[in-house]
């Protein structure tokens, strides 16, 4: 069943007309960051938009109405970890059970931060990419986020470890080359994803 919005002229529709405008682009990076599919970061976006002109009367009279938005698109950006991730271990499940299954070669290739992520499980990368990439407080990432200040300074300090140990020294603060499959090399890896 679908929903039909009422943009409706009024005190309301401008208000979030305005919040759309000012908010679209970093709620879509966010999602980008977060999942890390380009594609699939304005469509997140504009789910969470949706989902807050719904309730539009709560998330104005919140105290902080982006921090809310962003907590939205993170819920929003978590479904659809797990959903991927649910997907690959069916792949990788159906693929494994074959008998007529080659090993490609081993190929040496450096990971790079956007890899790094997204081998990160959801609430660290989330906390490095709100404190990090966004500039968020720790209080702002834990209103974002919905958990405690000191969860985002645990989580956010486990996440930065863990990237630099797959990144090396300096991978997370310089620029990381980018992986770069030997001709032939199958591109799909299906263990690649977000853990729990």
């Amino acid at each position: 069943m679908s929903t039909v919005v009422d943009f409706e002229d009024g005190p309301a529709s401008a208000e979030f007309h305005a919040f759309f405008e000012r908010h679209h682009a970093e709620l879509a990076r966010l999602a980008h960051l977060l999942t890390g599919e380009a594609d699939a970061a304005d469509d997140l976006a504009a789910d969470a938009l949706l989902a807050l002109w719904h309730r539009w009367d709560r998330v104005r009279a919140a105290e902080h109405p982006v921090a809310y938005a962003r907590g939205v698109v993170a819920n929003l950006a978590r479904t659809r970890i797990r959903s991927a991730v649910r997907e690959r271990r069916r792949v990788a499940l159906f693929w494994s059970g074959r008998q007529d299954r080659t090993e490609g070669p081993d190929v040496p290739a450096v990971v790079d931060v956007q890899d790094a992520l997204r081998e990160l499980p959801f609430r660290k990368r989330a906390c490095v990419v709100l404190r990090h990439a966004f500039d968020l407080s720790e209080k702002d990432t834990a209103l974002a986020l919905g958990i405690s200040v000191g969860t985002v300074k645990s989580q956010t300090s486990k996440g930065m470890a863990e990237l630099e140990r797959r990144l090396g020294q300096g991978g997370v603060h310089g620029i990381a080359p980018r992986r770069v499959p030997a001709v032939g090399t199958p591109a799909l890896d299906a263990t690649e994803g977000g853990r729990r």
